[in-house]
């Protein structure tokens, strides 16, 4: 069985470098690769690429890319709570590709699944659709979309083994599955990592065949994007 594990982020990220294309696994601040993306701000890469659903918040996650204006393109589904994203989107500094967030996933899981592009009808009609071939099936009109070609995919599980085999836990089993089969090169860190065996072969959501660098991660914050509590009575 081959150990994929690597000592840390550093390890990690060996061969990134500026101008790469990056998917980021998450949503909102959900299970995104918090220690991976803080490796990236410490390497100071620039005019990076990043597919991620959304990127966060100003002071967290992919908003201290943006802060640091080391992303020069964000193709996400929505801007989310992140002024920063937002304030850079309007100005023009940052280019921004937003695409119906059940066509980001499904060109992530093309991706990984070895299919170049595919019909949907979202965003027929809009100006998601400028641009690119449409198609009439059935009587109805279709858009075509492509997979993406990321170098890296960043992504965070709950815990994993040493072969790369994944368990992904409760709103973290979103955009991160179909992210971590789509990487030329997969990162995986995990907040638990064990030996091959001691995972439920039942329970594993990522085979350890699409992933090829794995580490345990440190100091996860786990913050939650927008808390909303309910008033005592």
């Amino acid at each position: 069985m081959i150990n994929k594990v690597v000592e840390n982020a550093e390890k990690a990220l060996l061969g990134v470098t500026d101008g790469m294309t990056f998917m980021l696994g998450g949503f909102g601040l959900s299970g995104i690769p918090e220690n991976s993306i803080s490796e990236l701000v410490k390497l100071g890469v620039k005019e990076l690429t990043c597919i991620s659903n959304n990127a966060g918040v100003d002071d967290f996650g992919l908003g201290l890319l943006l802060q640091k204006r080391q992303i020069k393109k964000m193709i996400s589904s929505y801007v989310g709570e992140n002024d920063e994203f937002e304030r850079q989107m309007l100005s023009g500094e940052l280019e921004v590709d937003l695409i119906p967030q059940g066509t980001l996933a499904e060109r992530c899981r093309a991706t990984g699944a070895g299919i170049p592009a595919f019909y949907t009808p979202a965003g027929y009609g809009t100006e998601v659709a400028e641009g690119k071939e449409t198609r009439e099936f059935k009587g109805k009109m279709y858009v075509l979309e492509h997979a993406f070609e990321p170098e890296f995919a960043f992504v965070k599980a709950w815990k994993g083994d040493t072969a790369g085999n994944l368990i992904f836990k409760g709103t973290a089993r979103n955009f991160n599955p179909m992210m971590a089969m789509a990487g030329k090169i997969t990162v995986a860190e995990v907040e638990e990592l064990v030996a091959v065996g001691e995972l439920d072969p039942n329970q594993i959501h990522t085979p350890g065949i699409f992933v090829q660098r794995i580490f345990q991660g440190t100091a996860y914050e786990k913050r939650i994007e927008q808390r909303t509590v309910t008033p005592k009575s």
